[in-house]
Order: C-alpha cells, then sequence, then structure tokens
C-alpha cells in the first residue's frame, strides 16, 4: 500500500506555502536542458507571490549558475535569489569562519572542469599535488569519465597525512545529460573518509546552507519566518527532504532526476531506507 502523499499540481499546496526552496539538478534541468513545464511553473509561483530560493548543492559559486540557467531559459527575474553550497563554502573560507582552517595556505581543488572561481580572494595558493596541498576543496566530480580509483590514487598522499577536505557538493549521485548516474562530489568525499580522510560537509541537508537561505528569505518573511510555510522542492531525499525535515520544512519530491524512473514500490524503499516520508510526491517541477 502506498505510503507517501501524492499531488498533482503545485495548486494543490501554493495556499500552505510563503516560499520555495528549489532544487536544481534533477529538478529544474538535467545540466543540459531545462525540463518541460518548468519556466511555467516558476511563473506560476511568483504570480501567486511566492519568494523563491533556487538551492542547490553546485560546488561552483551562484554567479555562473545563474549563468548557467539563464543560457537554459530561465532568467534572473524568475526567482528572487540562487544560493549553491559552493557559494557558502566560499563564503566561510573568506570570512574565517572555520577556525580548524586556519593556517591553510596550499589547496587542491577538484571540479569538474575549470573553476576559476574557486579561491578567487580567498588567501589561498592552488596546488595540483596531494601530497603538498594543506586543504583538499571538492567542488564537483568526472569520476564519470576517470573512475573512483584515479580519485583514490591522488587523494591518498592527503589522506595519510591527515589533511582536510571540505566538501562543498555532498551529493552523492548525479544526473548526467543522458539520463545517467554517476558518483558526484559526495561520492567522492566518502571515499577520501574511507581512506582515512577527515571530511567537513558544506550543502543540503547540513545547517548551513539552510541558515543562509533564511538570511535571504527574511526581508519578505521576516526574521521570525514560519519555517512550516517553507517548501523545500527537489529529487533527493537525503538531501533535499531531510536537510527540510531537520530544519523545520515541509518537503515535496519530484519524480524527475535521480528519482526518475523509479516505481511507486521503488520509491516507498528508498523512504524506508532513509527513515523518511516527504510531505509529498509529484511527477515534476511542472
Amino acid at each position: 500500500m502506498q505510503t507517501f502523499t501524492t499531488i498533482a499540481r503545485l495548486d494543490d499546496i501554493l495556499d500552505q506555502a510563503d516560499a520555495f526552496l528549489l532544487d536544481q539538478f534533477g529538478t529544474l534541468h538535467d545540466g543540459i536542458s531545462m525540463y518541460p513545464g518548468v519556466a511555467a511553473a516558476m511563473a506560476r509561483l511568483r504570480l501567486a507571490g511566492k519568494r523563491i530560493v533556487i538551492l542547490s548543492n553546485s560546488g561552483k559559486r551562484a554567479a555562473p549558475n545563474m549563468a548557467r540557467i539563464a543560457r537554459l531559459g530561465l532568467p534572473p527575474e524568475s526567482y528572487d535569489a540562487f544560493l549553491t553550497s559552493g557559494e557558502v563554502a566560499w563564503r566561510l573560507l573568506a570570512e574565517g569562519r572555520l577556525p580548524a582552517l586556519s593556517g591553510v595556505r596550499r589547496c587542491l581543488v577538484l571540479s569538474r572542469g575549470e573553476d576559476r572561481e574557486a579561491l578567487a580572494g580567498l588567501a589561498l595558493e592552488r596546488t595540483e599535488d596531494a601530497a603538498e596541498a594543506d586543504l583538499i576543496l571538492l567542488l564537483g566530480s568526472e569520476a564519470d569519465r576517470i573512475g573512483l580509483d584515479a580519485y583514490s590514487a591522488r587523494l591518498a598522499p592527503a589522506a595519510r597525512r591527515g589533511i582536510p577536505c571540505l566538501c562543498g557538493n555532498p551529493d552523492r549521485l548525479m544526473v548526467l545529460g543522458d539520463g545517467q548516474l554517476a558518483p558526484a562530489p559526495g561520492r567522492v568525499a566518502e571515499l577520501y573518509a574511507e581512506m582515512g580522510g577527515e571530511v567537513m560537509w558544506i550543502g543540503k541537508p547540513e545547517p548551513a546552507i539552510y541558515t543562509a537561505a533564511f538570511a535571504l528569505l527574511a526581508p519578505w518573511l521576516g526574521d521570525g519566518l514560519d519555517r512550516g510555510r517553507i517548501w523545500a522542492v527537489g529529487d533527493s531525499l537525503e538531501h533535499d527532504a531531510a536537510g527540510a525535515a531537520a530544519q523545520g520544512c515541509r518537503s515535496l519530491l519530484v519524480r524527475t532526476g535521480i528519482m526518475a524512473g523509479r516505481s511507486s514500490t521503488e520509491l516507498e524503499a528508498e523512504m524506508a531506507r532513509c527513515g523518511l516520508v516527504p510531505d509529498a510526491v509529484i511527477a515534476a517541477f511542472a
């Protein structure tokens, strides 16, 4: 018997919401194109007076992510703010709010493609050698191209020396443009931990990214915002739904992204594994 609540359309929950925290990859787009109906859904929320923060576990900073979705057809006026785990990680480093990383100088950045913004404005020197790094900044994964064994080999010298890894994207799985799933940065971070390395996590479901999101919403909803009227929408139980539950928000799980093709039985099994049932499930954000 189905144990979760399914809604047919976003209008079914609009009167219960003041704001939405929208996941990006797997919810709005697949990295190559926007999912059908997303632009219309965003317009519907705006028309209803709802506040929208796109809350992404992307390891890249907010600006390049905003540029990406603009190219895909979602301009900045479609939402109120864009926040990424990569942006939060950068702010924490820039403001010295990670005491455990004081004194760090040389940083090995692991990203998907080149990421020039990762260390911009930070008092950190980039290195490509894990044997001389003081910090691993893990922002993206190319495990689909090079495999996890390549990461093990490259990171082993740092793990042996007890060098901390700051993971700015906790996702374990990522959706490729062809719909296939591949190991995401969170899986690489888990691998580093298995090798004996220390990992610090930034992003959903960890609290720092929600604290930053609530600060963005405060000018509209007030400092005493009602978290029970904030809906987190995403395709991950362990990141989007779990993070929302921990913060007293409500969750809407979309059956796209990493949930695409899951039967109701498989979905229930995944909920049982995570020990979490979202407040509602919808076929897609549309």
